[in-house]
């Protein structure tokens, strides 16, 4: 959660909750991966998700989230890959992400689903990454 959110999250606001939760599709777009197998069948483990700007809608900002124990081990990919299939077939063409500077992995996904990567850094140990989106 602190590297979502940038910090700790015990709980989130109605505001948050709805923000997160109430997708269109189109201007707010969210995939789910869910365990389809074993005793934990049905738990989500991982959401990807774009908003688009509106002050710049070919751009959008982009999150993914993985569960601990599946860190590292490609769930993430996937789910990026499938979001910017999902965001060139709706118009976006850029993904915008904010995140502490020491998260490599997510610097390193965005460097891979991207034809160029701009970074600004954005104080307290943060940086923001705007990614060229390529087609996959």
């Amino acid at each position: 959660m602190q590297r979502r959110f940038l910090g700790p999250k015990a709980s989130f606001t109605r505001s948050e909750l709805r923000y997160l939760t109430e997708v269109d599709g189109c201007d707010h777009f969210a995939l789910v991966a869910v365990l389809s197998e074993g005793a934990d069948a049905g738990r989500v483990v991982g959401v990807a998700r774009f908003v688009r700007l509106p002050e710049d809608p070919i751009t959008a900002e982009m999150a993914i989230v993985v569960a601990d124990h599946l860190q590292g081990e490609g769930l993430g990919s996937l789910l990026a890959d499938e979001l910017v299939e999902a965001a060139l077939a709706r118009g976006v063409t850029r993904f915008s992400a904010t995140m502490l500077s020491d998260n490599y992995a997510v610097q390193r996904l965005l460097s891979r689903i991207s034809r160029s990567l701009q970074r600004r850094n954005g104080g307290r140990g943060q940086q923001e990454l705007l990614a060229e989106l390529a087609a996959a």
